[in-house]
């Protein structure tokens, strides 16, 4: 083959000129952009992994505006509580101030003031906003968390920043936790509220050789100190009994009857109230005290537990001699054995015992300002009336789920309350079993105990919004529970949401089913049938139409009347074994002439703070409830009650604190990631500027050269073409 001119053109210029263009173009191409590769076909490699890194920053910064974010919120939650601690500390100052008891009324009457004052900065500090959303909301950040009454409307749930892959941090304090939390380390502390002092220093010409004649009482002192006597002999020796009811710390109800003579002392009774609530040589689980008023304090051994409950009544015949004893409750002389109300005979002032009035003199230990059905205020314990404001009615004690195995009619377990929800409030559709001290045994003599409700009857009395009297008897029954307003001629079944629709199982029974009685019951809105579930529907929402019965937030029934400003609605609620000693004890309470709490795991910030200023308002240095507002809780245990909600404050800080140190730190090591992972992408993506700076020197080099080369060859063709 001949070997033509244009065959050298085509392999020296032709081929390399367009290899050396291309090289050229695409390394002035990464000079110009500043990227390696344009488009995935120039390198997939390069871009495969370009892409992974593109998609790695993306998710840095979300996870860092996420993270700052929540920093921002965490981190002003933090300075409010810090300004919450610097202003309990205030408040404390202001309570050992009132405690003093060389302060004038004006002096206490300014520290109130001042008190009221921080009270309302506590409010404005808990409805602190940013940017329109509220911090102690819960995820209700549009919502203004405390109301001028104090109650939260917020919710409990968390709000999280994502701080990493499948990995997130709570960033806010719910008011939920801060303002209602529970401190399950704390122990129930409680008291009675009438002062008690040596009644027979108050009366000298009473006391016998070694009668204590100090004024205050002491544990020591003998039982005539505390219940008195008409004379200075103690031959014959007098009989006192003493009538105990309560609660304790697993939700169990108790009723116990003591007795004592003029040889034993206070200690003897507070040793047998401690056995009452299960202490025995081996084990303490309540401690049982005088302060120094001579009040009876109860403190619970087991923490986090909101169920102790103690009510009290002493009593005492003076004249026995007619072969009766007044004092004791199953007397021959009563009609009615084992009433509570057979004392209401007797009279509470000594001076009249003294005077020959009655010989009958009854001690009452705990009062409150509850409406009751018995002349003795103190002698009701929990067959009393909901409290009255305006249009609502309102139970005072709270539903506390107990810690139980859940068991059906044949004794089998069925499930056990979680953990979490042990001294939870109940709510509509918690199984008043869940609350209630069943004591029917379903099968005797098994281990564990299993109890039913089959047999609980409760007595529901009061008046209607419209006038009339109503005396209910609601029967929870394992075959089907039913309620009664006359007697048990007729019986309205108490429908359950089953298929077919049935009267519900006693042990199944729901506060809202309890809920709809009431509310049927106070509206005059009964079922046009007996067994019919949609006339007992139509008569429930007929109900809600005139009232509205609830739990409140803290757990506790309440009644609004929707008819009227203000109600004439009584209503009462109570076990119908309440109040007979010779029955079981009550299974529930919903309202009573309860003690006076001082302390409770459970936290309720702005009502405890509103009790506590009360006291000083009212210049109470102890519970006293013969003045002023019965169930005031008195100063020196208001200063008790702050520290706790300093301690609660202090740990809601503490947590918020690791909060803000958890997103901080998150915050650094996401932007140290992402700057990072940009430095790698750009190691993958970006050109090196010298790098191809020295690649086009080069390649250009090359191209001079070839063309250098071709021109040399041309030339020579040319000279021998010649």
């Amino acid at each position: 083959m001949r070997v033509m001119q244009s065959m050298y053109y085509d392999s020296i210029y032709g081929t390399n000129n367009n290899k050396l263009t291309n090289e050229l173009f695409d390394v002035n191409k990464q000079i110009a952009s500043g990227l390696k590769i344009q488009y995935a076909s120039d390198d997939v490699r390069t871009f495969s992994e370009t892409m992974r890194l593109d998609n790695e920053v993306a998710t840095l910064g979300q996870i860092k505006k996420s993270t700052d974010n929540g920093y921002k919120v965490s981190n002003q939650s933090d300075t409010i509580l810090n300004d919450f601690t610097t202003s309990l500390d205030r408040t404390k100052t202001l309570f050992v101030q009132a405690a003093n008891g060389s302060q004038s009324d004006q002096s206490l009457d300014a520290i109130a003031n001042e008190l009221r004052g921080l009270e309302d900065h506590f409010k404005n500090l808990a409805n602190t906003s940013i940017n329109g959303q509220y911090l102690f909301s819960g995820s209700a950040v549009g919502t203004k968390p405390i109301s001028d009454d104090g109650i939260y409307h917020g919710n409990d749930q968390s709000m999280n920043a994502l701080i990493g892959s499948n990995n997130t941090q709570q960033y806010n304090l719910t008011g939920a936790e801060l303002f209602l939390g529970e401190e399950v380390s704390q122990n129930r502390e409680i008291t009675s509220n009438t002062i008690n002092r040596n009644i027979l220093a108050d009366y000298p010409n009473l006391q016998a050789t070694g009668d204590n004649t100090e004024s205050m009482l002491t544990s020591s002192d003998s039982m005539r100190t505390l219940m008195g006597d008409i004379d200075a002999e103690t031959d014959p020796e007098n009989t006192y009994h003493f009538y105990l009811r309560g609660t304790r710390s697993d939700g169990s109800t108790f009723k116990d009857s003591l007795t004592f003579t003029d040889t034993d002392t206070i200690d003897n009774l507070l040793t047998k109230i401690g056995e009452a609530y299960g202490n025995n040589g081996n084990l303490e689980v309540v401690n049982v005290s005088l302060n120094n008023a001579g009040e009876i304090v109860v403190e619970d051994k087991l923490n986090g537990s909101s169920k102790l409950d103690f009510h009290l009544v002493g009593a005492v015949d003076f004249d026995t001699t007619d072969g009766n004893d007044e004092a004791d409750i199953n007397d021959a002389i009563y009609a009615n054995p084992g009433a509570i109300d057979n004392l209401d005979g007797g009279e509470t002032n000594f001076t009249k015992i003294l005077d020959g009035s009655n010989d009958l003199y009854v001690k009452e230990f705990v009062k409150s300002d509850l409406n009751v059905d018995t002349t003795i205020q103190g002698l009701t314990y929990d067959k009393t009336e909901f409290s009255k404001d305006g249009s609502k009615l309102s139970a005072n004690v709270p539903q506390v789920l107990k810690k139980t195995q859940l068991v059906d009619v044949n004794g089998v377990i069925t499930d056990t309350i979680p953990k979490e929800k042990e001294n939870s409030f109940a709510e509509p559709s918690t199984k008043i079993s869940e609350v209630a001290n069943a004591k029917k045994e379903i099968v005797p003599n098994t281990d564990p105990k299993t109890y039913t409700l089959d047999g609980t009857v409760f007595d529901l009395k009061g008046v209607d919004i419209e006038g009339n009297a109503y005396s209910v008897t609601i029967n929870l029954n394992s075959d089907g529970s039913t309620f009664s307003p006359d007697g048990g001629v007729t019986n309205y079944k108490i429908f359950d949401m089953g298929d077919p629709r049935d009267a519900v199982a006693a042990d199944d029974m729901t506060y809202q089913q309890l809920m709809d009685v009431m509310n049927m019951v106070v509206t005059n809105s009964y079922p046009a049938s007996e067994d019919n579930a949609d006339d007992y529907d139509n008569a429930i929402s007929l109900s809600n139409e005139k009232g509205s019965t609830s739990l409140s937030y803290d757990g506790k029934l309440e009644f609004l009347d929707l008819t009227a400003s203000n109600t004439q609605a009584i209503i009462s609620l109570a076990d119908s074994n309440a109040g007979n000693f010779d029955e079981n004890a009550s299974v529930m309470t919903f309202n009573t002439t309860n003690a006076l709490t001082i302390r409770d795991p459970k936290t309720d910030f702005f009502k405890t703070l509103d009790e506590a200023i009360a006291a000083v308002e009212e210049h109470k240095l102890y519970p006293d409830a013969s003045i002023g507002t019965t169930t005031n809780i008195g100063i020196e245990n208001a200063i008790q009650m702050i520290d706790d909600l300093s301690e609660h404050v202090t740990r809601s800080q503490a947590k918020v604190g690791a909060q803000s140190n958890a997103l901080n730190n998150s915050l650094e090591r996401t932007s140290l990631l992402e700057v990072s992972t940009v430095s790698l992408r750009s190691s993958v993506i970006d050109t090196d500027l010298a790098e191809a700076s020295l690649r086009l020197t080069q390649l250009d080099t090359n191209y001079q050269a070839m063309l250098s080369t071709v021109g040399k060859v041309s030339k020579l063709s040319l000279v021998n073409y010649l």
